[in-house]
């Protein structure tokens, strides 16, 4: 069972749903109706529990007619079970359209409504959604697990200024029948997906063509910038399909967000989100695109039954982003790329602590909010833990190939972490003796780092260690020695590298810091994964100066992976505490609604407090 959700899915399971959203922004709330194409796994049936959360159920209806239904008791992050009693008996394999008509709550965790101000075009307001892990119930109610696949099919009605998109093919639009000043845009998704990957955006989009079957989509403001930086889409895709196989999905677009997005991507089908910040200028940080491409087999065609199992979604998703970066650029990129994952992985367990059993490849999730576990670790432990097997196994080529088997074994399905293991043993049956000696309890149940550590190949971060290690060791006097030409021989994935190695030495003392900006002027660097390093670093040697920024950093974007470190950051300088909790208080209104709840939680703010201690 998912410990994460009410919907009674070893009864019935969704097939189709279809999707009738009007979107208000005046109340910010989607009026809506969903129809559920249920099919029925036991006979005598009656009755069906969905998932809601904030939701107001207005009526219910089971083929036309009407059902009863009750909401039950309200749990603090799974939300509210909408039980539905159906006016028939059905037997095994029949089907039932189950309607339900609702409206969503402002305050939907799913969603976050912008005003103009916080767009870019400071004119027309702003809608996304972000339902991944649990929040597509306060969207839509439903069977609110990945253990659950269905198709989609969706007619979203909006002001006639704005543009909607969604995690599906585009279908045509019309004149709202209802309301001339509305446009109503619709949708259909005919590959078979959970419903955390349902994803709508209405805002003043405008899109560019980047390849054969690709377009990014933004405010105008962005869209040039954007397709730009994500030029090479095309092939990528084209180097993840030689991986892992064809690309079922028809269209891959990106859509750039606003800056509150709280994650770098999301892998939304036909329609990955990007956040803002990847926008460097020199296509540096496009990895976050592989990876997101990645998706579309590993996670979205293959999926993890749970929560708990998250690591086969990201882990091989991983494994798969750093093959394509092996294929366009070179196996020393790779092994690079590992090493910095090998740090993440760290700073996770540094964060959460080494025996926190978060830290676990496979956690229990039972009474835990997966916005809580969220962390590097199912990521780089998932991703350390195939490299191990790939270097057992007998490398890359021959690792890929189980990969492939993988995918095409478990298709259009949802996995458990079992049911990869007996895949991997049967791939490998002629060397289950090498995978028996395999410590899988410590991998996969045993909080902390792996067990083992692979050796990864240091020719690109050698430079990196070396001139880290010479920050580290120089006294005051031998700071002359620093010049500018130290960092132009690095690229940008290099100088992110020579960042982090430092925020693993103790603080630099406050001189070292100074003169590293006098000698390489950093704060000029734009690249948000340097300036985010940069500040953190500046924050830890108490460079007062670096305070204001390294705050104006986590309050004007929202992803995660930023400001909540930096954040904490400020929050650990005890004379800068108070400054952190205001800045944050002040802006908490504006900020994504999972990203303020746990930077609220790093910052120890009570949720009802307006004011600073």
């Amino acid at each position: 069972m998912d410990p994460c959700s009410f919907a009674s899915v070893t009864r019935c399971v969704t097939r189709h749903l279809n999707l009738e959203l009007r979107v208000d922004f005046e109340r910010r709330v989607i009026r809506a109706q969903v129809q559920l194409t249920v099919e029925v796994l036991e006979d005598r049936f009656s009755a069906l529990t969905l998932d809601t959360k904030d939701l107001q159920v207005v009526s219910v209806s089971a083929n036309g007619q009407a059902a009863r239904f009750t909401m039950g008791p309200k749990h603090s992050f799974k939300g509210t079970p909408l039980d539905i009693t159906l006016p028939f008996d059905l037997s095994r394999g029949q089907h039932v359209v189950v309607a339900v008509t609702y409206e969503t709550s402002p305050a939907a965790a799913a969603l976050q409504w912008l005003s103009p101000e916080q767009t870019a075009g400071r004119e027309q307001p702003y809608l996304f959604s972000q339902c991944q892990a649990h929040h597509c119930r306060s969207m839509v109610p439903c069977q609110d697990t990945p253990s659950v696949k269905h198709t989609y099919y969706a007619q979203v009605s909006v002001p006639k200024d704005l543009v909607a998109v969604m995690s599906a093919m585009r279908d045509g639009q019309e004149v709202d029948p209802q309301d001339k000043d509305r446009i109503v845009y619709r949708f259909r998704q005919p590959v078979p997906m959970p419903s955390y990957l349902i994803a709508i955006v209405v805002g003043a989009l405008e899109s560019r063509e980047i390849g054969p079957r690709s377009r990014v989509w933004s405010e105008k403001e962005f869209v040039d910038k954007a397709a730009f930086e994500f030029s090479e889409t095309e092939t990528m895709l084209k180097a993840a399909e030689d991986l892992a196989g064809p690309y079922v999905w028809g269209q891959y677009d990106i859509l750039v967000l606003p800056p509150s997005f709280p994650y770098g991507g999301m892998e939304n089908p036909c329609l990955t989100f990007a956040t803002p910040t990847l926008l460097a200028g020199d296509k540096s940080l496009s990895n976050v695109i592989a990876h997101e491409i990645s998706h579309s087999w590993t996670g979205n065609l293959v999926t993890n039954k749970t929560w708990e199992h998250f690591w086969l979604n990201e882990g091989h998703t991983v494994y798969l982003e750093r093959m394509i970066g092996r294929s366009l650029v070179s196996e020393q990129f790779r092994q690079f790329k590992a090493m910095g994952g090998w740090k993440d992985l760290q700073d996770s367990v540094n964060t959460f602590g080494a025996n926190n059993v978060l830290t676990n490849l496979v956690p229990s999730l039972q009474d835990v909010d997966p916005d809580d576990a969220f962390s590097s670790v199912p990521y780089e432990k998932g991703f350390a833990l195939l490299y191990h097997l790939e270097e057992l196994m007998g490398g890359p080529e021959v690792f890929m190939g189980f990969v492939k088997s993988y995918i095409q074994m478990f298709a259009y399905g949802s996995v458990t972490t079992d049911e990869w293991k007996k895949h991997l043993f049967t791939y490998f049956r002629d060397k289950v003796d090498v995978l028996n000696k395999v410590d899988w309890n410590a991998w996969m149940f045993t909080p902390g780092m792996p067990p083992v550590k692979p050796q990864y190949d240091t020719t690109l971060a050698d430079a990196c260690i070396a001139l880290s290690q010479k920050w580290v060791k120089a006294k005051d006097q031998d700071l002359s020695s620093f010049k500018e030409s130290d960092v132009k021989a690095l690229s940008s994935h290099q100088l992110i590298e020579f960042l982090a190695l430092l925020l693993h030495e103790d603080a630099l003392p406050l001189t070292h810091v100074k003169k590293m900006q006098e000698v390489y002027d950093l704060n000029a660097i734009m690249n948000s994964e340097i300036r985010f390093r940069w500040l953190r670093l500046c924050v830890r040697s108490r460079w007062e100066e670096a305070v204001p920024m390294a705050l104006k950093m986590a309050t004007e974007q929202g992803r995660m992976k930023y400001t909540r470190p930096l954040f904490r950051e400020v929050f650990n300088y005890d004379k800068y505490r108070e400054e952190a909790v205001r800045v944050f208080v002040a802006h908490r209104a504006a900020m994504h609604p999972v990203t303020s709840g746990l930077v609220g939680k790093d910052l120890k703010v009570d949720a009802s407090k307006t004011t600073s201690l």
